[in-house]
C-alpha cells in the first residue's frame, strides 16, 4: 500500500532523514521507533506533504506522491494525527472534528462521519460542545485521532499518540486504535518513542536512529533484539 524508497529530508543545511526506505502492506500496523530527533516525524511529514523530500520516492497504492500538497494526499485516503495533536484550541470538539472533513461538501456525509467517530469515542461525544483547549491530554489525543478519521482514510498515520499521557490512558488509546483498525479495516503507520507500546501493537517495525533505519523486522523479533532491549526496553 505504502512504499517509501531512499527518502531524504533536509531543513536548510541539516539532514533530518538520510535514505529511509520502508513498506506498509494493506491491513498492517507497522511501527517506527527510535529516540527523539531520529527523523520519525520528518518521515511522516514527507509522506503527508507537510515537507517536500530532498530526494527519494513516496508511493501510495502505486502512485508517486512525493512533493504533493497535503490536501491532495488527504484526498487519496491518508490520514495524519500529528505530533503534539495540533488542535484548534478555541474551537469546540465538534468544530475540530468537522475540520477533518473539510474536503467533504455534503452535509449528510459529514453527519454520518461525525456519528461514526463519536460512537467510537464516547468521551468526545460527552464533550462535543467543549473547547478543545480545555480537554485533558488523553481527550485531546482522542480528538486528534478522531479528526484524522473524519477523512475516512485507508492509511492512518499516528505520530507519538502516547506522548505526555499516563500509562492507563496510553493503554486505553491503544485499545481504541486496535478496535477501530479492525472495524474499519484500516492500515496504520505508528510513530512512537514508547517502544514497548509500539512493538506490542504492531506486526512489523523499523528502528530509526540519526535519520536512518538501523534495524527492521517482525515486532516480536525486535523485542528480543539486544540492541532494542538495551536502548528502548530498559533491559
Amino acid at each position: 500500500m505504502l512504499v517509501v524508497n531512499d527518502l531524504h529530508v533536509r531543513y536548510g543545511g541539516v539532514a533530518a532523514v538520510k535514505g529511509v526506505s520502508l513498506e506498509v502492506g494493506a491491513g498492517e500496523i507497522v511501527a517506527m521507533i527510535g529516540p527523539n530527533g531520529a527523523g520519525k516525524t520528518s518521515v511522516l511529514r514527507a509522506i503527508s506533504g507537510l515537507v517536500t523530500p530532498a530526494a527519494g520516492t513516496v508511493s501510495f497504492e502505486g502512485r508517486d506522491i512525493a512533493g504533493w500538497r497535503p490536501h491532495r494526499v488527504v484526498g487519496l485516503g491518508l490520514g495524519h494525527a500529528p505530533e503534539g495533536r495540533r488542535l484548534f484550541p478555541r474551537m469546540s470538539v465538534l468544530e475540530n472534528l468537522k475540520m477533518g472533513a473539510y474536503r467533504v461538501s455534503e452535509a449528510a456525509s459529514i453527519a454520518r462521519r461525525l456519528d461514526w467517530v463519536l460512537e467510537r469515542f464516547p468521551r468526545l461525544a460527552e464533550r462535543r460542545a467543549q473547547l478543545a483547549g480545555t480537554l485533558s491530554g488523553g481527550e485531546q489525543q482522542m480528538l486528534s485521532i478522531g479528526r484524522a478519521l473524519m477523512g475516512e482514510p485507508r492509511l492512518l498515520m499516528l505520530d507519538e499518540p502516547s506522548f505526555g499521557l499516563a500509562p492507563m490512558i496510553v493503554a486505553e488509546i491503544g485499545r481504541l486504535v486496535r478496535a477501530i483498525r479492525e472495524e474499519a479495516r484500516l492500515t496504520v503507520l505508528l510513530v512512537e518513542q514508547n517502544a514497548r507500546m509500539a512493538l506490542a501493537m504492531s506486526s512489523r517495525a523499523y528502528v530509526l536512529e540519526t535519520g536512518s533505519v538501523v534495524l527492521s523486522g517482525p515486532s516480536e523479533s525486535l523485542r528480543d533484539s539486544p540492541h532494542v532491549k538495551a536502548a528502548y526496553l530498559g533491559g
